[in-house]
């Protein structure tokens, strides 16, 4: 926001008011807000980052004037279309944009004269207090996206070693690779455009391991089918592969990660359907001085699960958000889109943003909305990719039997397998809140983050879960929704706690 624009919203009001806030500014997000002040809504827009775009769109600093071309993004044109429209609406006025800016609390306000929505902000990054520290608005869409699910390896808290949404938003944002050669594992297609943008930026890949075998597509390939664009996507990745030479294997995991003070090499094995090791497949790459690991995705869910939004456990085993057709939440007044109601791409959140947006500027103006009979074909065909996509790359089984009792599982407050095994064998820790009381796994910077789904996982019982058919699912429900749910959903200083009412 403009200095100026600032200074009206703090003379206004203390908390000024809105007919829809949007949280995130990634393709949901962009999304929800263009279609809701297109609808003749005043939005507010909250992100964490400095510029709009998201962890998907993330690119080149603006403010250092930098003009990114595209080169490392797949389907900016579409961002830069979402992006005139959000323009548009903030050079209108019906459009305000917190950059920077991370919402700490939100609550439901229900009661005369006050109702909808009260979002509690702070700065992102650093200390200090927002400008706008409280606003208001009549409905709400959450967009607040995902990031990359996390399995402990041994020697993963090595230098070097990095989620693969990692590396590839640091080659976005900055041009440039941190390392030279790498090793990309895990399971899914995300990892495909990480090895890609690796080789663009003028690294080298000396493997991508993909955990499935990819059988799992061949019943589901009328589901592929249905979306063409990702066919044509993935022989992008594949014509990439062949130019430089990158080994594609699959059914193939890192067994260990090698290094002193900084990752050298993996050891790498077969696995079978069943988790199992393929004996004499073990071998070693080395010569490398950075990995990167994903295994899916899990959507960030601090805010819904504050405000008690239904959830569900997906096909992949993640917790989300339960909607309607519109995006609209078991909450009265909130919206969800993105990858906050499943994980299913850019493509699918942008759809589901200028639903949900077109939904909630209807509600809080009071105007009709509906949803088209082709909106509702695309969802259904890019919601049935996505499940295709979940099933065909499982989180591994048996990853949790590849782990040592020395092995790092939460990396923040340096917490071993062992202890967390103790804590569940010997001192009843069968749970999440449990287990962190216990051990102080999930307790560091990231608040569980990047170990919540794995101790979650481990505290339950279960090496895997395997989604809503799974006997751990509820258990494993239950300790995701603990890994969730925090009356703060963002680090902040104390002296945030000192503006509220």
């Amino acid at each position: 926001m403009s200095g100026a624009e600032t200074s009206e919203l703090r003379s206004t009001a203390a908390a000024p008011r809105f007919d829809v806030a949007v949280v995130g500014a990634g393709p949901a997000g962009l999304a929800a807000a263009a279609a809701a002040a297109e609808g003749g809504a005043r939005v507010a827009v909250i992100d964490s980052a400095e510029q709009p775009g998201g962890q998907y769109w993330r690119h080149r600093s603006e403010a250092a004037g930098v003009t990114d071309g595209g080169e490392y993004h797949h389907g900016w044109q579409e961002y830069l279309s979402l992006r005139a429209r959000f323009d548009a609406g903030i050079a209108a006025g019906t459009i305000h944009y917190f950059a920077s800016t991370s919402v700490w609390m939100a609550r439901a306000l229900s009661a005369a004269p006050e109702t909808g929505f009260a979002l509690e902000l702070a700065p992102a990054h650093g200390g200090g207090r927002s400008a706008v520290p409280s606003l208001r608005a009549a409905t709400l869409v959450l967009a607040t996206g995902g990031y990359d699910r996390q399995l402990p390896v041994p020697g993963w808290q090595l230098p070097g070693v990095m989620a693969a949404g990692g590396i590839q938003a640091f080659v976005k944002q900055n041009g440039m690779l941190p390392g030279k050669r790498f090793v990309i594992a895990g399971t899914g297609p995300f990892l495909l455009p990480v090895a890609a943008n690796i080789t663009q930026a003028g690294g080298s890949v000396a493997a991508v391991l993909e955990s499935a075998s990819l059988m799992g597509w061949i019943p589901r390939a009328h589901r592929a089918a249905g979306v063409p664009s990702k066919a044509l996507e993935g022989a992008g990745y594949v014509a990439a592969f062949v130019k430089h030479r990158v080994p594609y294997r699959i059914r193939t995991v890192i067994t260990e990660i090698l290094g002193t003070d900084h990752v050298t090499g993996v050891r790498t094995a077969k696995v079978r359907a069943d988790g199992a090791i393929v004996s004499g497949s073990e071998r070693e790459i080395t010569g490398i001085d950075g990995v990167g690991l994903g295994w899916g995705f899990t959507p960030q869910l601090e805010l819904p699960v504050q405000l008690g939004v239904q959830t569900r456990v997906d096909v992949d085993g993640s917790l989300v958000g339960v909607v309607d057709e519109v995006g609209r939440s078991s909450v009265s007044g909130l919206f969800l889109a993105g990858e906050v109601t499943g994980v299913g791409g850019a493509p699918l959140s942008v759809l589901e943003g200028e639903i949900a947006g077109r939904a909630a500027a209807g509600d809080a103006t009071g105007s009709a909305t509906s949803v088209t009979g082709a909106e509702r074909r695309t969802l259904a065909r890019n919601r049935s990719f996505a499940e295709a996509m979940h099933l065909a790359h499982p989180v591994p089984a048996g990853w949790a039997d590849r782990l040592t009792p020395d092995t790092t599982v939460c990396r923040c407050e340096e917490v071993t397998a062992g202890e967390i095994g103790h804590a569940h064998d010997d001192l009843a820790a069968h749970d999440l809140r449990t287990e962190k009381g216990l051990t102080r796994a999930g307790m560091g910077w990231c608040q569980g983050r990047v170990c919540g789904f794995a101790v979650s996982c481990l505290s339950a019982g279960a090496g895997a879960v395997g989604g809503p058919a799974s006997p751990a699912a509820d258990d494993a429900r239950a300790s995701l929704a603990q890994s969730a749910k925090r009356p703060l959903a963002q680090p902040l200083p104390l002296s945030a706690l000192l503006d509220l009412e």
